[in-house]
């Protein structure tokens, strides 16, 4: 490996624990601010009254659910619709570290049902121009992704 191979090697891993960190910072401030749909026909519902007010579609997924057709599915048609809608898209996995920045209740047998966290639409609405660093840093990351022809970027939040 040359030194200019490893100087951008070690550039990406750094843009990239920027951007989980930005993701991270973002989720924790939306839901704050009551700014955070969760479940895909939670989000689905919204992108259907108001697509204007989302400004950030996250996809989450572990390896053992890519076998759920139904999920890919409905992957598939929100992915289409943030494309038309001019709304940034990130693949995400780690459910786990997700479910721990939501503050979810961990796993119990049976107690409560989970919230469905595969889709998590980040929103502004109209009358307020809200910006938090997090979401500029993501905004930043999916345009420089699709100018590199990665359409819908992938990261991966790590567990603590």
């Amino acid at each position: 490996m040359t030194l200019e191979e490893l100087v951008t090697c070690d550039n990406a891993a750094q843009k990239m624990q920027t951007v989980t960190a930005a993701v991270e910072e973002l989720l924790v401030a939306a839901q704050r601010q009551d700014r955070l749909t969760v479940g895909v026909y939670e989000s689905a519902k919204l992108m259907n009254v108001d697509p204007d007010s989302v400004v950030l579609c996250l996809l989450a997924i572990d390896e053992e659910e890519e076998d759920d057709i139904a999920l890919q599915i409905h992957f598939t048609l929100i992915q289409s619709f943030c494309c038309d809608n001019d709304i940034d898209i990130v693949r995400v996995s780690g459910m786990q570290r997700l479910a721990e920045l939501l503050g979810e209740p961990a796993e119990t047998q049976g107690a409560t049902e989970a919230r469905d966290l595969h889709c998590l639409l980040v929103t502004n609405p109209h009358t307020d121009a809200w910006k938090s660093h997090g979401l500029v840093e993501v905004a930043s990351y999916c345009q420089e992704s699709r100018g590199n022809n990665q359409w819908v970027p992938y990261i991966s939040l790590q567990e603590r």
